[in-house]
């Protein structure tokens, strides 16, 4: 007689995490192109002279105030916004518009096809308006590739304008696009920005073969995860893995000023 007996069970399979696909954070001035060689002066030439015609102020004035907002605010808007009535629209297009920015831009070789072979989403973070950055990356083809541009304009609150290295303002922008500060890769040319954002438990990439020598001395900070020249770099770092797709944890403490170039 046949006994009728339960079929074991097989055990049931936890559900696997799926594999981790990096957020790149990537600055845009001195990172995905040299701006310090034409860009830069330019917007500099031009933030001076219209803080000369909007406040009346000599040039050496008007290059003091540019510089110390920077410096103090992270970007020369805000401290024009704190202290002085200014229409920051305008302002972000006199200053940013150029007759030919094709001519202006240099890049790596082969950006295009750098970027499109790091895997996971891409997005450009800079401190300089919507339609500069929309600009840029159309002139160098590489518009396409990032799913969206997170310009100064979107950085604002209901209360003030805000820019890197603003922690509570990428809080905000991180969560309401959907990315976890531990799945975000920041590559930047300012130090302070690496050096505020680390805390928050992103990983940072410092990129120095666009910034003037003076900027790029020293080896690297506690702060930078990933030191390259170039953006070549950033799958080798993810293949030998200095780059990782883990959680971290941020930094116990942390202390000090940030310096900021202009982007």
């Amino acid at each position: 007689m046949n006994v009728n007996r339960p079929q074991s069970r097989s055990p049931r399979r936890r559900p696997t995490r799926a594999a981790h696909r990096p957020v790149w954070l990537f600055d845009l001035d001195n990172t995905l192109h040299g701006a310090s060689r034409a860009v830069f002066p330019a917007i500099n030439r031009g933030m001076t002279q219209y803080i000369i015609d909007s406040l009346g102020v000599s040039r050496d004035v008007a290059n003091h105030l540019r510089t110390s907002y920077t410096h103090r605010y992270g970007a020369a808007l805000l401290g024009l916004l704190r202290h002085h009535a200014i229409d920051p629209h305008d302002f972000l297009k006199v200053v940013h518009t150029f007759d030919d920015l094709s001519a202006m831009l240099h890049a790596e070789r082969g950006l295009a096809r750098i970027l499109r072979a790091l895997p996971g989403r891409k997005i450009v973070l800079t401190n300089g308006p919507t339609g500069y950055a929309h600009a840029v990356l159309d002139a160098l083809g590489i518009e396409r590739i990032f799913e969206r541009v997170l310009a100064i304009e979107h950085m604002r609150t209901r209360e003030r304008w805000r820019a890197k290295p603003d922690a509570s303002m990428l809080r905000k922008t991180l969560r309401d696009i959907g990315v976890a500060f531990e799945d975000a890769i920041l590559v930047e040319d300012t130090r302070g920005h690496l050096k505020r954002y680390r805390r928050l438990g992103i990983q940072t990439v410092w990129i120095t073969g666009h910034l003037p020598a003076a900027l790029a001395r020293g080896g690297r900070p506690h702060y930078v995860d990933h030191r390259i020249r170039s953006l070549k770099s950033l799958g080798r770092g993810l293949r030998t893995g200095q780059l990782r797709g883990q959680s971290r944890k941020p930094p116990r403490s942390f202390t000090g000023t940030y310096r900021h170039v202009t982007d």
